[in-house]
């Protein structure tokens, strides 16, 4: 093999599409050698799928490797937008993004135009562990940052986890499936104590000497338990729905260290379709193959009552807004109506896995001085 300085690290790089196009987004659930399993269907020999993912993980090309859960199946979780004074938001996504371990992305928005919501600037995802209250923990925050107001805005349905950034680059506006989105449920799975060794074991993202072969032998040595006996447990979990991906994480939001941006624009979209039609409006909404996620959740008055949201990314602004023309048309073509919509477009954001453990969730309450029993639900 080459050394690390000698090997393309560029995401255009056409051996590194090759493996892109597939590790993104096609180790779908959980596979006990998903290197070889990359190595297979995108036609590049293991060495080199090995080789070149830690060189694009260490260049910052990839931001993260990790086998993703369902955490919506696992812990209590939500979208949540915050209202705060102008010169407090940047220290408040400072603080959510390295003093909160359960908030995951944190993007400050904006609109094109002053319009309802668009007072709320910034917006993250948090989760919690089972039994404790997201109400309570953003409370907490809005103590910490100086947040006025909060909303938060729970997942009742999920129709849509899209395709990786290298594929979506080539989607044209209205490219979509031929089958309606599938709905899935955020019912929680209760975990034993040896589940949530293992899961905390696989759910740990890579570092770039840990990319070997024999990808999990150290994560189940870490969770103290046989190789086979973690790979009957997270195959169990798996059937059980509570397992994501395998994926490699392009960085899509910073420049490169080829000086390339993966995307540009990140546009979270709003519809508003009458009470009682947001499943048939989700699976319609979430067929668009440009999508990175879509979801049932409920705005509020704040938000002229949205209930579907959904996030798209592209390197062009005009782009991305004719994907929104496509899905907006496609609606009324099927006679949803849309009473109202919107777009809150991406400015600073950092994106990391929400912890999700009891375990570290004590502890968080403990380094605030708050008892972890108050923030029982």
């Amino acid at each position: 093999m080459s050394t690390v300085a000698e090997t393309p690290i560029a995401h255009t790089d056409p051996t590194n599409g090759r493996i892109l196009a597939i590790s993104e987004d096609r180790i779908q659930g959980f596979v006990r050698d998903p290197i070889g399993e990359i190595a297979q269907r995108s036609g590049v020999d293991v060495d080199t799928v090995i080789e070149r993912i830690r060189a694009m993980l260490r260049a910052g090309t990839i931001r993260r490797v990790r086998q993703t859960l369902m955490a919506t199946n696992l812990a209590e979780g939500a979208l949540v937008a915050w209202q705060l004074p102008a010169e407090k938001i940047e220290a408040a996504f400072d603080f959510m993004f390295q003093q909160d371990p359960f908030s995951g992305h944190v993007v400050i928005r904006s609109t094109d135009a002053a319009t309802p919501g668009s007072n709320y600037r910034l917006w993250t995802t948090v989760k919690v562990p089972q039994g404790f209250s997201i109400e309570r923990h953003c409370a907490q925050i809005a103590r910490l940052t100086g947040a006025e107001r909060f909303r938060v805005m729970p997942a009742k349905r999920i129709f849509a986890l899209g395709v990786g950034h290298v594929r979506r680059k080539e989607i044209p506006p209205g490219s979509k499936s031929d089958e309606l989105a599938v709905a899935k449920d955020t019912e929680k799975v209760e975990l034993n104590a040896l589940e949530w060794r293992v899961l905390t074991a696989l759910k740990r993202e890579f570092a770039a000497d840990e990319i070997v072969r024999d990808l999990w032998r150290a994560r189940a040595s870490e969770a103290e338990v046989p190789i086979e006996k973690f790979f009957e447990v997270a195959e169990d979990l798996n059937r059980r729905g509570v397992i994501g991906r395998f994926s490699t994480f392009l960085e899509h939001v910073k420049p490169l260290a080829t000086g390339e941006r993966v995307t540009r624009f990140n546009a979270l979209f709003h519809w508003a379709v009458p009470a009682g039609r947001e499943m048939e409006a989700g699976r319609e909404v979430g067929r668009f193959h440009i999508l990175t996620h879509c979801y049932w959740r409920e705005g509020g008055a704040e938000f002229r009552n949205v209930n579907i949201m959904a996030v798209a990314h592209g390197t062009e602004k005009n782009t991305v807004l004719e994907h929104k023309r496509a899905i907006d048309e496609h609606l009324a073509s099927v006679v949803i109506p849309v009473r109202y919509t919107n777009v809150f477009w991406g400015g600073r954001s950092e994106i990391k896995p929400s912890e999700i453990s009891p375990i570290a969730y004590r502890a968080w309450c403990a380094k605030i001085g708050v008892d972890p029993e108050t923030m029982r639900e």
